[in-house]
Order: structure tokens, then sequence, then C-alpha cells
């Protein structure tokens, strides 16, 4: 669906000429198909969602244009403010008014401090279209996902009720955030997300991880649906189920520093580990756990990775030296309301965690230049100390036989085990920083275990330790359910040694990253347990030119 191609051949268009007024051109969205069936009729009959281009004369009798989203060309559900197709970005004020609606319209964040919603000028969106005018087709996917978002809010809350029915019911206008990983595309992201801001970047995307949310929620029921009536499936991929709609891009802008910035709904992550049941190859929860496992979907996974580097140049050879700064993980909670700590929101503390973090970082694949790799810490060698305390005691009895000997001997060890585990790993002359939650008490790893089941309303072989886990002074995590690890955990710096031919040149480097979350009962009583995975990968630039020359 190019949407914004069309717009943009608006401009090109034979019946819209200058200081003239035209019949409104339309771009079909959805159509109703004729194999709907429903139990239940519609109140009324819905055919199309339209998106129409009206041209129209200013005050100045300049050529005006005004987009509306209508129904059958009757119904307008929503009005454009006017683009003046004579000026230099005629469609700065659309993009402006759509991403200025996703965010006045995004979900609140839970947990988090309360601020008014951030206002957006038009110098970010003016900096995105001037930087990329040459290609119309490199802003077709970005504004495909911003306007597909402004849609579903206006069709899912704003519309009469068949208007959401019709829109449900065409795959096509789902936001397949797959597009944006495309080579033409991830520049475009890149440029949005930095340009609009932090704040903005956070509405933007909560607005789109909810929308996402829904439409894999609906994709899944479909599928339960259809399994009951077709053969046994391998897996719910066999059906088209989609675990890539995730939206990450990195940058080398700041000083001294990579970033790569993550955000995924917790339902599009491969699920890894889970207790539940199989029906038909299809996993379901029981009745029971439905409302808990609805509101475990509404979650996002927010990353953030920041790897503090330098370069520093040598008589023979270039060494480039990269270190943790920070990992930062969160999971906040797709929901509406007002953040008021006196609301009673059932099934408010049960949050996915952070159980491990994989992240990477080095030259592109295949690069020759690089001569040697060497990280800083070793593998974790436990020290255990072991006491022992021995007696014997001896007492002779009145009795001149055998005297009677007590011996007595005592031995305690001690090991400190902390909830995070840091280690570094090279793979080539990529290097690799893990970080992976434990059981403080018996060293297991947590994204590999799984809680007992309940019978009843007794815990059956449970340990208490990870409930309760985000109140308490010796809590593992924050608050809010996230993980921070700063330099004092991750300590470990990275070295690689560059050939002296490559100075003066500016190569590829990329930095990923791979997140386990994992959902464990915290107050409910339940037997349901998930965890889940998100990788990312991308690339930033290097630049190896000396200041001095």
């Amino acid at each position: 669906m190019e949407i914004w191609l069309w717009i943009c051949s608006l401009l090109n268009s034979a019946d819209c000429d200058e200081h003239s007024t035209s019949p409104p051109m339309t771009f079909e969205l959805a159509r109703s198909s004729t194999k709907y069936r429903s139990s239940t009729p519609r109140p009324r009959s819905i055919n199309s969602i339209q998106l129409r281009a009206e041209r129209s004369l200013g005050s100045n009798n300049e050529s005006l244009v005004t987009f509306s989203v209508c129904v059958d060309t009757e119904t307008t559900l929503w009005n454009s403010t006017p683009c003046h197709l004579s000026s230099d970005k005629p469609f700065l004020p659309l993009l402006l008014q759509l991403v200025q609606e996703i965010v006045d319209r995004s979900p609140t964040r839970h947990n988090h401090i309360t601020s008014p919603r951030p206002r957006l000028g038009p110098e970010p969106i003016l900096r995105l279209l001037e930087a990329h005018s040459a290609a119309a087709d490199s802003l077709s996917g970005l504004f495909n996902i911003i306007f597909l978002t402004r849609l579903f809010w206006l069709c899912a809350c704003d519309a009469p009720t068949e208007v959401g029915s019709l829109y449900f019911e065409s795959a096509a206008l789902a936001p397949g955030l797959d597009m944006l990983s495309r080579d033409n595309h991830v520049p475009v992201l890149r440029t949005f997300l930095l340009s609009v801001g932090v704040d903005v970047e956070l509405c933007i995307a909560g607005a789109v991880g909810y929308v996402v949310t829904k439409w894999l929620i609906l994709n899944e029921t479909r599928v339960g649906l259809l399994c009951l009536a077709r053969p046994p499936l391998s897996s719910p991929c066999d059906l088209g189920m989609n675990y890539t709609s995730t939206i990450s891009y990195a940058s080398s802008e700041a000083h001294g520093l990579w970033l790569l910035r993550g955000y995924a709904p917790v339902q599009s992550m491969k699920s890894t580990r889970r207790n539940g049941h199989v029906t038909r190859g299809f996993p379901y929860v029981d009745p029971a756990e439905a409302a808990l496992r609805y509101a475990l979907a509404h979650q996002q996974l927010e990353a953030v990775v920041q790897m503090e580097y330098a370069v520093v140049f040598f008589h023979d050879y270039i060494q480039v030296t990269a270190l943790v700064d920070n990992l930062r993980l969160h999971v906040s909670q797709l929901r509406f309301n007002n953040n008021n700590e006196d609301d009673d929101v059932e099934y408010d503390e049960e949050v996915y965690f952070p159980s491990r973090v994989r992240v990477w970082v080095g030259p592109e694949a295949g690069s020759t230049y690089v001569h040697s790799v060497s990280v800083s810490s070793s593998t974790k060698n436990i020290e255990r100390s072991t006491e022992m305390h021995k007696e014997m005691k001896c007492r002779f009895g009145k009795s001149r036989t055998t005297p009677k000997i007590k011996a007595v001997m005592r031995m305690s060890t001690r090991n400190k085990i902390k909830n995070w585990r840091c280690d570094q790993d090279v793979e080539g002359n990529v290097v690799i920083y893990d970080a992976t939650f434990c059981d403080n008490k018996t060293g297991v790893e947590v994204y590999t275990m799984r809680p007992a089941a309940f019978v009843g309303k007794s815990r059956v072989g449970v340990d208490d330790l990870f409930r309760e886990r985000y109140t308490g002074a010796d809590r593992p995590l924050l608050k809010s359910g996230g993980m921070i690890i700063g330099r004092d955990e991750c300590r470990g710096e990275a070295k690689w040694r560059l050939s002296k031919e490559m100075e003066g040149s500016v190569v590829k480097w990329r930095i990923g990253g791979k997140v386990w979350v994992s959902y464990w009962p915290n107050k409910v009583e339940s037997s349901y347990c998930d965890t889940r995975c998100v990788e990312w990968c991308e690339e930033v630039y290097l630049s190896l030119i000396s200041e001095t020359k």
C-alpha cells in the first residue's frame, strides 16, 4: 500500500492545475469482502474506507489540497489541515498533524514521571523531508506506519462500529513494521526518531506498539479458531504469525557513544519457554488464565544500549576501544489511565522482567583490517571460603575399662552469588557482553527456570524468591520492573587493533543485542509463566580520521 507515493503523485497530476479546483481524487484503503459472514448483521452496509484529496483555492488564490478519510465517499471521519501546493514542502502540515495526533493518543507510561504530552514543532519534520527529498519512495514505509497508526485510533475509537468492523477485516491496514527493516527505510527511521527527540519517540513507540499488539492478538485469535477446523500444525508461524514487529535504530552521532535503541511489544517477541498446553500444535492458556494473559500482552520492552568508544592512533596501528556505558531495560505497560497510585488496576503488578541481555559490537562481517581483539574480563573464578572446626572431648569413667572419647567436627562453606552475572566473550572480531539474571540462592539462571504448578490455592514446591519482586530492600529489579547495568557491574573493556592503512577512512561497524524477558506470577495465584526474546542488529559508522591531520 503506497499511500505516500500516491500523495506525491498529486503534484504531477494533470487534473491538478495551479489556481484551479478539480473533483476529489480517492485512494481506496479497505473494501468489504463479499465472503464476509457474521451471525450478527451490521447495522449499516459499509463498502469501503477511502483517503480523499480535495483541491480548493485559498484566500490569496493559492492552490490548497485537503485530505480526508471517508466511508463510501459519503461520511467524513477525519480532515487534515490544508496543504499549500506552492510551498517547497507542501505536505509538511499533513505529516506534522499525523505525528502530533499519534503523540496525543499514545498510551500512558505507567510508573514513570507525570508530564504533559510533548508538542512537536515543524523543524524535525522539515529536516526529515529535506534529508530524503531526492527519493520519495524512501519515505513511503515510514509514512505508512504513521498514517496506519493514526487510522487505527480513528476507526477503532472515533468511528461507528461498522467502520471498525470493516477496518479489522482488512489485514492490509495492519502496520507492518517489518518494512522498516529494509535497507532504504532504515536511514529514514533513524533520521526521524533522532530529529523528533526522545519524549516524542517514546510516545510514538508506545502508540505503534499498542496498535501492533491489538493486531497480533486478533491474528492469534483467528489462528486459534482455524486450528479447531484444520489438521495439526507444527507451529503458529505456519499460519503467518509475525514476530518481527519491532522498532530499532542505532546512531554514532553522539560524541564518543554508540547508541542502540529498541522497542518490542511483548506479544511480538518469540516465546522460548512457556507453561501451558498444546492443542493441535497451537499453544493455549486455560480460560481462567485468559484475563492475565491479555493483560500481559499489553506490555512493551524498551531497551537502550550505550557503549563508549575511542579511537587512538599509534605509529604502526590504530586501536579502537569500547566499553559498556549503560544497559537499560524497561517493560512499560500499554494501557490508558491517569497513572494515579490510588487506582486499583487488576494485574497492575504482573509484569514481565528482564532475565538476560546479550550485547555485541565489532566490525562488519567479512572485514579484513582487524589484526587482533582483546577483552579485559576473565571468566568468573568463584572463590569459596571453607571454615573447619574440630573438637575432641575425653572423659574417664569410674571403671577401669576403656575411657569414653567424644569427637565433634563442624565445617561451613560461604559462597557469594550476585543476582546478575556479567561475562565477556569473543566470536571472530565481535566482542560479546552477556548479563544473566540468576537465583542468588541456587545460582540457576532465571530465564531457563520454570516455577512449579499450583494445585488449587496451595503452592506445590514454588520458591517464593521472585514473588513480591518489585518491593522490599533486597529486590533484584527496579520498582518499575526494569533493570539497569552500568560501568560498576560491567567493567569489561574491549580493544581492537586495526591496520594503519585504514587511517583516513570511515568504516561500518555493527552493534546488536538480544534480550530475554520472563514472567512469573508475582501476586496472583497462577501457574502461567513465559519467557520471550527479541534480537536487534544495526550498523554504525566509525571514523578513522585523525583530528591532528
